[in-house]
């Protein structure tokens, strides 16, 4: 069913008893063309992008809990493309310019907000960094403006210029913002159940059956299914486990990333304010909380759960760089769980399993980039080989010396 004014109003008149689903719960298949191992965003945007482009056959999406249940749900809701490096820029560049359709092409309101995203700079290093960046930026054909502390209170009037962390200027990307972590969830995964791909809920993969360098079946908790052609393995935080299950082992590292908001107020920002230097950011939801997070707990876990020394040491900042925040409540917090390169870069790969590919290693930014993961990450499947956007993200990177870098530019990489 199209949802439109219409449908709403003709539902209405029966008090919205005759919804459809928004996807099926199938009982799996004894065999499928492709397996896209992760219901979170980037899988499920993967498997619409196989079905709705590639013609691609029977997919299948093996999820162990719920879908959106794991980091899709756990993060910001950040959406920017300012990356230093041109392998960067492009990738991410691609993802927003999908979001900005993303709504019309699903058919659901993922409530992409593109509010504007401020970098603030509070020393000479900080200044010369988004210099940097920004004319990096402009070359690689992604939208940046540098902004002096004058400016930078025109977006934000009440920031404390002049305090413990001095606002020397900022970068601003106009076509950063915001999107809602569920609905993109639940966009693609309808989107992707009315093209026939079956989602299957509560199947944890537990091992492979690997024959001649190639997975002939993938072992469930489901029962075994078998792969004709290719399975990408999309999960976030846990692609270490699974690439231990099909025998080699990744450059990655799990740790959690945790985040808070605040009671809900009355509106009072419009963007989002982001410093890499004291690890704190910023923005307002739709429904007026305040959401702020900052970099990854310095331990390794598969805990969804962070610790209390992160949290005092982001408020600390926010409350010194905003100070009508220092009243606040905090309502609610929670973690996600990431994986990370030794290049803060992410994992679009082949691997040493010929027919198995890995969608991983975002590290504390992949929402942003789910749309354009999935739409590159879904031509890699079909074809059996990375496309222009996937190819320099690949395994051989760590070999061959030639790393994507982000980590100095990105810092804080939401």
């Amino acid at each position: 069913m199209k949802y439109s004014l219409w449908t709403l109003a003709r539902n209405a008149l029966d008090y919205h008893r005759q919804w459809q689903a928004a996807w099926r719960s199938p009982e799996p298949r004894a065999e499928y063309d492709f397996a896209v191992i992760g219901g979170g965003g980037h899988g499920l945007a993967t498997a619409y992008y196989l079905a709705k482009e590639h013609g691609a056959g029977s997919v299948c999406v093996l999820e162990k809990g719920w879908l959106g249940g794991g980091n899709t749900a756990r993060n910001t809701t950040i959406v920017r493309s300012n990356y230093l490096l041109p392998a960067s820029a492009r990738l991410y560049d691609h993802s927003v310019s999908l979001w900005q359709t993303l709504s019309a092409e699903l058919n659901f309101n993922v409530m992409f907000s593109p509010r504007g995203l401020l970098h603030l700079a509070h020393n000479i290093s900080d200044m010369r960094e988004i210099a940097r960046r920004g004319h990096s930026n402009y070359v690689n054909g992604v939208d940046a403006e540098t902004l002096t502390p004058e400016e930078v209170r025109a977006h934000v009037p009440f920031i404390n210029l002049r305090g413990r962390y001095p606002v020397l200027g900022a970068l601003l990307q106009k076509r950063g913002g915001v999107a809602r972590h569920d609905a993109v969830a639940w966009g693609f995964a309808r989107a992707a159940d009315s093209l026939g791909v079956d989602i299957i809920q509560n199947c944890e993969v537990n091992g492979f059956d690997i024959r001649g360098g190639k997975v002939q079946a993938v072992r469930t908790s489901r029962g075994k299914i078998k792969v004709r052609k290719r399975v990408g393995a999309v999960v976030a935080g846990h692609c270490g486990v699974v690439a231990d299950m099909a025998g080699f082992r990744l450059p990655v590292e799990t740790v959690p990333l945790q985040a808070f908001v605040s009671e809900p107020l009355a509106p009072v920002i419009n963007c989002v304010v982001m410093s890499n230097t004291v690890h704190a950011y910023v923005s307002q939801s739709d429904k007026g909380e305040l959401v702020i997070g900052g970099g990854s707990d310095p331990f390794n876990s598969y805990a969804q759960r962070g610790s209390f020394d992160q949290i005092e040491h982001v408020a600390g900042p926010i409350v010194e760089l905003y100070p009508i925040f220092s009243r606040v409540n905090i309502l609610r917090q929670w973690a996600g769980i990431v994986d990370i390169t030794p290049d803060r870069s992410p994992l679009l790969s082949a691997t040493p399993v010929r027919n198995l590919f890995i969608n991983c290693g975002w590290g504390t930014g992949g929402f942003k980039a789910t749309p354009g993961s999935g739409h590159a990450f879904a031509a890699t499947l079909a074809k059996g080989e990375p496309n222009e956007l996937c190819a320099p993200f690949s395994l051989d990177r760590f070999v061959t010396g030639d790393l994507v870098d982000e980590a100095a530019a990105a810092a804080v990489a939401h």
